[in-house]
């Protein structure tokens, strides 16, 4: 050998101190830890005051506030004053100016709002009109909201506050961005009121939603790393900061930025109380930095050695792999060797979880009740009590939790243990996935790209545990409770009923229409409101029932149409789920289409999971009923 490629002493010596070297100069590069809490905002009175928001007079006079008596706050633009009611994410709702009495109705030109870079009129007001001459702006429908004066009853005729003529200025047809509310002069109009009426609402709040934002400059970032950008609807050229999901904050690089939220032991902790901690985790990563480059060293000086050794031949099968290995080239697989998985005691899942105590307590259904816990040596885990009723029961299910134990599935959420001990119910214990649940998720704020994929994956996975098993798996009351997200918001599944009598493809449809619903509304539905629901769904007023945290008036235009369309799918489910018209594999077909649509590229989605929503089918022969009538395809009966 050349004696180039010979390693010397000296050599090495040197190669060891550069790596060294380079390695403590990115360990004194490394963060090690994040503030734990969020700055405390200003008060005044009730009113919490958030960045951009503030009562200091040394900061930027546009969004400046003033505390009157510690208990009122006030606006100020240009000369005039508004009294601030309620603050919302996107804007504030202010009393009409110069209205020191309770009036049915204001003058028009009370309110002319001076065009400002910061602050518009909202579209999410509702103005009642009175004595107009042309009734061709009054709106039908808009009637129907709850709108309430400012003595607290409901304006009708019999209190004597009829609106006579109502106009959302989500119409745009007499009223545009940057009016004031003088427009309506020219409708003959004589006195005007004006009422919020939140998304997803009926009922009005008395006063006049501006909306906020600041200006875009190119030269100057505005967003924190972690935030996302939202477009102003009403402020023209003007923008927010949204924390991407999995942080908290106000999003703005000059406000409190964003922080690391997650959920632990049923509370939602920040930065480093997210990380997850075991044998002193920053140790580790010291340790580990300083450790990296000498095993890479050694392990190249290794390859080396081994290159030099000469070649044995061998025909002892070259294509040889452990059989009990669980294959991944299928979508779902079994494991051999699966009877490793561990065998708890009650007693120990009953300290896992201090006696069932119910802080620890995360949903409860159908199919029995999921908790948290901890086991001994530290590991979160999640324990489901199984709904069991009888010694046939318990029989059955044994057999039931031996079957899934087997299923290797990406969305199914990995168990890790059971516990049969009689005199008790049964319990299957899961790993926990860091992000939490899916129902706690919705409540932290969850952007439509994410939401899309879970229910994607989700359906992928019960239409594959449905159809490619025998006998099918359902799950029978699957909803966000019981779906947990991984650190790549990746969904794993819980919490599968497993009494046959309980195998119910109909009622398991219909729950997937229910999930599809608190995907779109941001929150659970309970069995009254869900027909109400549904019922606007097919009237056309979708846009009132969608989750406020979505925006959806500042979403673009394909994201709009794709909740119009889970919405839709939702709503066929219930129709046409109980006869097998539409069942989940049409319903995992076309939310596929959907995610795929947007993991493709140029949609605004973080495109980085594209490629496992599409392996959930793409080494499946379910991707043949997919494309397959639904009258050739053959459904098992339980």
């Amino acid at each position: 050998m050349h004696p180039l490629f010979l390693p010397s002493s000296s050599s090495s010596s040197a190669l060891f101190l550069l790596l060294l070297l380079l390695t403590l100069q990115t360990l004194t590069s490394i963060s090690l830890s994040q503030p734990e809490a969020l700055p405390s905002p200003e008060y005044c009175g009730n009113f919490s005051v958030s960045f951009p928001f503030h009562l200091s007079s040394s900061s930027s006079i546009a969004f400046r506030l003033s505390c009157i008596n510690s208990s009122t706050l006030f606006l100020h633009i240009n000369n005039k004053t508004y009294r601030i009611i309620e603050f919302f994410t996107d804007g504030l709702l202010v009393d009409f100016p110069s209205s020191p009495s309770c009036r049915q109705f204001n003058d028009l030109r009370s309110f002319t709002f001076p065009t400002n870079p910061f602050f518009s009129i909202s579209f999410e007001n509702v103005i009642g009109l009175y004595d107009c001459e042309d009734s061709s702006l009054c709106k039908a429908g808009c009637e129907t909201n709850d709108l309430f004066g400012c003595d607290g009853r409901e304006e009708d005729e019999t209190s004597g506050g009829d609106i006579g003529c109502c106009y959302p200025l989500s119409d745009h047809s007499a009223w545009r961005a940057g009016d004031d509310f003088s427009v309506f002069g020219k409708y003959g109009c004589r006195g005007f009121s004006s009422w919020l009426v939140p998304r997803g609402t009926n009922t009005g709040k008395r006063g006049v939603k501006l909306e906020w934002a600041i200006p875009r400059n190119s030269s100057e970032a505005i967003c924190d790393p972690e935030a996302r950008t939202v477009n102003a609807t009403a402020v023209e050229g003007s923008v927010r900061c949204v924390c991407r999901d999995g942080f908290v904050g106000d999003g703005f690089l000059h406000g409190t930025g964003c922080l690391k939220s997650c959920y632990r032991e049923g509370k939602e902790v920040y930065g480093d109380k997210c990380e997850i901690k075991k044998h002193n985790g920053k140790k580790l990563t010291v340790l580990a930095g300083v450790l990296a480059p000498l095993f890479i060293l050694g392990s190249l000086l290794a390859l080396f050695c081994l290159l030099r050794r000469p070649v044995t031949s061998t025909h002892k099968g070259q294509h040889e792999f452990d059989h009990s290995t669980p294959t991944t080239t299928t979508s779902v697989s079994f494991r051999k060797g699966y009877n490793k998985t561990r065998l708890f005691t009650y007693r120990e899942l009953e300290e896992a979880t201090k006696g069932f105590q119910d802080k620890h307590k995360l949903t409860q259904g159908k199919t029995g009740t999921i908790y948290s816990g901890n086991l001994t040596n530290g590991t979160r885990v999640i324990v489901h009590k199984v709904l069991c009723e009888s010694q046939i029961d318990f029989l059955e299910i044994t057999s039931q939790i031996d079957h899934l134990s087997a299923v290797l599935h990406r969305n199914l959420a990995r168990i890790i243990g059971f516990c049969m001990d009689i005199g008790h119910n049964p319990f299957v214990v899961y790993e926990y996935p860091v992000n939490g649940s899916l129902e706690d998720r919705l409540r932290l704020g969850l952007d439509w790209c994410k939401r899309v994929n879970i229910v994607a994956e989700v359906a992928g996975l019960l239409a594959l545990l449905q159809y490619e098993n025998y006998p099918p798996i359902l799950h029978n009351d699957i909803g966000s409770g019981y779906i947990f997200l991984d650190e790549d918001f990746q969904a794993k599944v819980t919490g599968f009923g497993l009494q046959r009598k309980q195998r119910n493809i109909d009622t398991s449809v219909y729950d997937f229409a229910v999930l599809l619903l608190e995907i779109v509304t941001g929150s659970k539905q309970r069995e009254e409101t869900v027909a109400q629901a549904f019922q606007r769904i097919r009237s056309g007023k979708l846009e009132e029932i969608v989750d406020p945290a979505l925006y959806f008036h500042e979403q673009p235009v394909v994201f709009r149409e794709q909740i119009g369309l889970v919405a839709d799918i939702a709503t066929r489910c219930v129709l046409f789920g109980g006869d097998g018209k539409f069942g989940m594999v049409d319903a995992a077909r076309e939310l596929l289409q959907i995610a795929a649509s947007n993991n493709s590229g140029g949609s605004g989605c973080d495109n980085k999971k594209g490629d496992g929503i599409e392996e959930t089918f793409s080494n499946s022969s379910l991707l043949q009923m997919i494309s397959m009538s639904p009258d050739s395809i053959y459904l098992p009966k339980t």
